[in-house]
């Protein structure tokens, strides 16, 4: 696992959605005070990370006098990547890697807690269901994640020790999320996976594998991990929330209001709010994709009290990194600005 210490080359081809109008084009050293905000997604059209673009396409960016740039990555890893060097304000993506940063020197800090499960799916490939039919079976098999390092590899790794296969016994491939993880799993590149909808939802309805683990819901979280595993979040680094405290309660503003909405809206009505060609699949499959991971998200944006001892102990198993480091867990989230959120 390594975060790479320059921007990937997708990064130069980034898709960057503006939240209002004008171009976003505050750099990441601005002192935000025209409310100029570039956030990175560990891909934007992921259902996990639905809330960014939700809380665009619902105006809420917009009624906080922000003016939100929505760019977007691949994987989680890199949209890290992105905040470390100061390209970008925030990061969407998994709770995990602030503990990471923190044993590496950088101080980060989920800012609004999205999730409090992760969303994810291991599948595995319908021929090669035979001889991978648990974690157990991980040794000598090419497994797809997002990215090296991603949230993704972790929880493959994660899997496997708790099953009893060292890190060393399978092969982690990445091949990023939607078409390309299709590709690999119809190609044979890979025989299994971790990805998220709507990538889920087209394996299954295109009959091209089957669910092998699933933590899309606090329940599939608790039998694979142990405990709530808070994932897709709003995190940044600590020195620039505590000096922009006003643009980062605005920001979770916004965020909340996008997730009491969900709270109180059917899939149907989320998808219809979305772009209409994240609905690759279809608008129904969209539909059946956003309805069968809502249960990770949370309703007010609030850390779950036992989540970050989950995290760490997720990535206690297998990460050397963090092994024998002590962590400091309270510095790795905040909920000062979410409880002030109406």
């Amino acid at each position: 696992m390594r975060i790479p210490l320059k921007l990937s080359a997708a990064a130069l081809a980034l898709v960057t959605l503006t939240a209002c109008g004008g171009g976003g084009s505050a750099a990441a050293g601005s002192d935000a005070k025209d409310g100029s905000i570039k956030i990175m997604v560990g891909g934007l059209d992921k259902v996990i990370y639905l809330p960014a673009r939700l809380t665009q396409q619902l105006g809420y960016f917009k009624a906080e006098g922000l003016d939100v740039t929505l760019l977007t990555e691949p994987a989680g890893v890199q949209a890290t990547t992105s905040l470390v060097s100061g390209d970008v304000q925030g990061v969407v993506g998994f709770y995990d890697h602030t503990l990471d940063l923190q044993v590496k020197g950088k101080q980060v800090e989920s800012v609004v807690q999205l999730a409090h499960a992760p969303g994810e799916v291991e599948v595995v490939a319908n021929k090669a269901a035979g001889g991978l039919t648990s974690p157990k079976d991980f040794k000598g098999k090419k497994l797809g994640v997002t990215g090296l390092g991603s949230s993704t590899d972790f929880l493959t790794k994660y899997l496997a020790v708790k099953n009893g296969v060292a890190t060393n016994e399978f092969t982690p491939v990445a091949v990023g999320a939607g078409q390309t993880f299709i590709s690999a799993l119809q190609q044979g590149s890979i025989q299994g996976g971790m990805t998220t909808d709507p990538t889920v939802a087209q394996i299954v309805n295109k009959k091209l594998g089957k669910v092998l683990v699933d933590m899309r819901t606090p329940e599939g979280s608790q039998r694979a991990l142990g405990g709530p595993y808070p994932s897709s979040s709003l995190y940044m680094n600590t020195d620039w929330v505590n000096s922009h405290k006003e643009t980062v309660q605005k920001l979770a503003n916004a965020f909340v209001k996008t997730l009491k909405w969900m709270s109180t809206h059917t899939a149907e009505q989320i998808a219809a709010k979305m772009p209409s060609d994240y609905a690759q699949g279809g608008k129904e499959l969209y539909a059946q994709a956003i309805k069968d991971t809502l249960p990770m998200f949370t309703k007010d944006g609030v850390m779950p009290a036992d989540g970050p001892a989950t995290v760490e102990r997720v990535l206690k198993a297998f990460n050397p990194n963090l092994k024998n480091a002590s962590v400091d867990l309270k510095k790795t989230y905040t909920t000062e600005f979410v409880k002030k959120s109406g």
